[in-house]
C-alpha cells in the first residue's frame, strides 16, 4: 500500500469514529481473535506479549531469558473505530517463510526481518509487522500467521520461583539516569525519544516500539548481560556506535523496524556480558548522543 493510499485510509477512518470505542476501546474481541489476551498500557495501546518461552537459546555461554531477548509482542493503537497494529514476532528460521506468507495473505504487511544478536544458538529472527483496519480482523490474520509457528499462546505459569537480580540495580539506575523495572532476573529500561514518532500521520507511542529498550540479565554476582535496541536518527548512529565500542559493547545489528515513520529511524541492537556498572556507564555514554526525554 502506497503512502498516499495509507493516508487516505487514515483520513477515512478518522471520519468514522465510534465514540464509545474511541473513548474506551473494548479489546476483548481482539484478544479472543488473536488467541491470547493483553493489557491496556498507560498510553492507550493494547499490547499482547508473545515471549518464546518454548525456546532454549544461549549466547556466549549465557542462557537467554525470554524477557531478555526473546520477547515478541503485538500492539494495537485505536484509530477512530479502527486500529493500527505493529508487532515484533520472534521466529526460528524454519518458521519465517510460512508465517510471512500467511500474514501477507491476511493483509498484514512485513516491515522488517532480521537478527537481533550474533552467535545465538539456535538462531532466532525477528519479523516486524504492520496493519490497519478493523481490530478483530487484524487479530484474526495475526492469529493465522502465528499458528504456523510454535509461539506459545498460553500465559506462563506463575508458580515457579523467579530468579532474582544480583547486581546493584539502584546503582545502574543512577548511572543510566532512568529507573528500570525488574522482571525476574531481567532488569528493563524503556526510554522514549524526545520528539514524537509518527507512522502515516499517527503517533507511535513508546509501547508500540518507538522507545529505546535496554535489558540487563543477571549472570552472577555484579555481572550482567545486556541487549536491547537504541532508536536513532541518521546523525546519531555513528556517535552511538563509537560510544558503545569505546565501552566494550558489541553492535550486533542496525536496521529499520518501520517503513514510513517520521523522523526516519534506525534501530541498533547490542550485546555485552560484563560488570553491570561498567556496562551502565557505556550505555549512558551512548545515550548522551541521543535526543531522549529527560527522566
Amino acid at each position: 500500500m502506497t503512502l498516499p493510499t495509507r493516508l487516505a485510509v487514515l483520513i477515512a477512518a478518522a471520519t468514522l469514529v465510534t465514540p464509545s470505542f474511541a473513548a474506551n476501546p473494548d479489546w476483548s474481541q481482539v484478544g479472543k481473535a488473536l488467541g491470547k489476551g493483553g493489557t491496556t498500557q498507560s498510553d492507550g495501546v493494547y499490547r499482547v506479549g508473545l515471549p518464546r518461552t518454548d525456546l532454549k537459546v544461549s549466547l556466549d555461554g549465557v542462557s537467554l531469558k525470554p524477557g531478555f531477548a526473546l520477547g515478541g509482542w503485538i500492539a494495537f493503537e485505536p484509530m477512530g473505530n479502527q486500529a493500527m497494529v505493529m508487532g515484533d514476532i520472534v521466529l526460528t528460521q524454519d518458521e519465517v517463510k510460512p508465517v510471512m506468507k500467511k500474514l501477507q495473505e491476511g493483509g498484514i504487511e512485513i516491515t522488517a526481518l532480521h537478527n537481533h544478536l550474533l552467535r545465538a544458538e539456535p538462531m532466532t529472527l525477528y519479523m516486524h509487522v504492520f496493519g490497519q483496519g478493523d481490530p478483530a480482523t487484524l487479530a484474526t490474520a495475526l492469529h493465522a500467521g502465528l499458528a504456523l509457528s510454535k509461539t506459545p499462546m498460553e500465559n506462563a505459569a506463575s508458580g515457579a520461583a523467579q530468579p532474582q537480580i544480583e547486581f546493584d540495580a539502584a546503582g545502574v539506575d543512577q548511572t543510566i539516569g532512568y529507573t528500570g523495572k525488574a522482571n525476574g532476573a531481567v532488569y528493563q529500561f524503556t526510554i522514549p525519544r524526545a520528539e514524537p514518532v509518527e507512522e502515516n500521520g499517527m503517533e507511535v507511542p513508546a509501547s508500540m516500539g518507538s522507545a529505546i529498550a535496554i535489558n540487563f540479565q543477571s549472570t552472577g554476582g555484579a555481572k550482567a548481560a545486556i541487549t536491547g535496541d537504541f532508536v536513532l536518527t541518521a546523525k546519531e548512529v555513528n556517535p552511538v556506535i563509537k560510544a558503545m565500542q569505546d565501552n566494550g559493547i558489541e553492535i550486533t545489528a542496525l536496521h529499520n523496524h518501520m517503513l514510513d515513520e517520521q523522523p526516519r529511524l534506525f534501530f541498533m541492537h547490542f550485546w555485552a556480558n560484563d560488570d553491570a556498572q561498567k556496562l551502565a556507564k557505556g550505555l549512558r555514554a551512548a545515550l548522551d548522543n541521543v535526543a531522549v526525554k529527560k527522566s
